[in-house]
């Protein structure tokens, strides 16, 4: 990552699920970098141990992004600015579920609860937002139909999809908004390529030898996978920029841009989510079109 700006001394980051995994990758190396870190994360106790464990200044705040009101109360009590939101947490392809507000897990968690956090604290932005997706995205589907499977079958693989696409629609249509409001911060986006972190859990113990197996075999570390989020936070690139490792299927290696399939690019399906996801959340983007 020496391609990076080295001091980020008096800037502040915060980051979601960052008490594990890529999100405690992401903090520990911009901690490292002298900026400050807010770990916005669901089990304080955890994020505390982590945070103990950070050079320089780091604090722990809870936020549970499936739940609506946790979110709220998040960027109620939050009044500094930021520089850095990643938007980091993530769940993968667990058996059915609904948040407290009653969506999906995936959608609520991975989509939803991002998309209410980044509104409620962009005002106090001043720098980027980074949304992490992943891989996944080129296997999913927005069914507006739909959204929280309440009428069809229920298929984890394809509804994590539907989140991590989720994703990228909302880094491009945050960064649309962005653009015409004149506001100088940037949305992008990253995907960590394979990493062995506790996402790639799974309940089955014929599903399980097998993750154990490809981890083991292809997987980078915790610490490689959170280059591509560095790299859409720091370097030098547009806004709506995507970064990805650029091994062999994007699964492992340096960071770089990397495409996206058609149907992340597909910016009348990017707008019109975001005002879905207006509506479920109540929750609106704050900024006026600039003269």
């Amino acid at each position: 990552m020496d391609l990076l700006p080295e001091n980020q001394t008096g800037r502040t980051a915060v980051i979601t699920g960052a008490n594990s995994g890529l999100g405690r990758a992401t903090a520990a190396a911009l901690a490292a970098k002298g900026m400050r870190i807010v770990l916005a994360v669901r089990n304080p106790r955890s994020g505390r141990e982590v945070a103990d464990q950070l050079p320089g200044d780091a604090e722990v705040r809870r936020l549970d992004l499936a739940d609506l009101a946790s979110v709220r109360a998040f960027a109620a009590d939050f009044t500094e600015p930021i520089d850095l939101l990643i938007n980091n947490a993530g769940i993968m392809i667990p058996p059915l579920s609904r948040t407290a507000d009653g969506f999906e897990s995936q959608f609520g968690t991975n989509h939803l609860g991002h998309f209410a956090l980044t509104n409620l604290l962009l005002r106090q932005i001043r720098g980027r937002v980074v949304t992490v997706s992943s891989n996944g995205h080129r296997v999913g589907s927005i069914d507006f139909s739909d959204l929280n499977w309440e009428r069809r079958p229920y298929r984890a693989t394809a509804a994590y999809g539907q989140s991590k696409l989720a994703n990228l629609l909302f880094a491009a249509e945050l960064q649309r908004r962005l653009t015409e409001a004149g506001s100088p911060v940037l949305a992008t986006a990253a995907h960590p390529g394979v990493a062995a972190t506790n996402l790639l859990k799974v309940e089955t113990p014929v599903l399980s030898s097998i993750a154990k197996f490809g981890t083991r075999v292809f997987a980078q570390t915790s610490e490689q996978g959170a280059r591509p989020t560095l790299y859409a936070a720091l370097a030098d690139i547009p806004g709506n920029s995507y970064a990805g490792p650029r091994g062999f299927l994007q699964n492992r290696g340096a960071p770089k841009l990397v495409g996206r399939s058609a149907k992340a690019r597909d910016l009348e399906t990017a707008r019109r989510l975001w005002t879905v996801s207006e509506e479920l959340t109540g929750v609106r983007f704050p900024l006026t079109v600039s003269a």
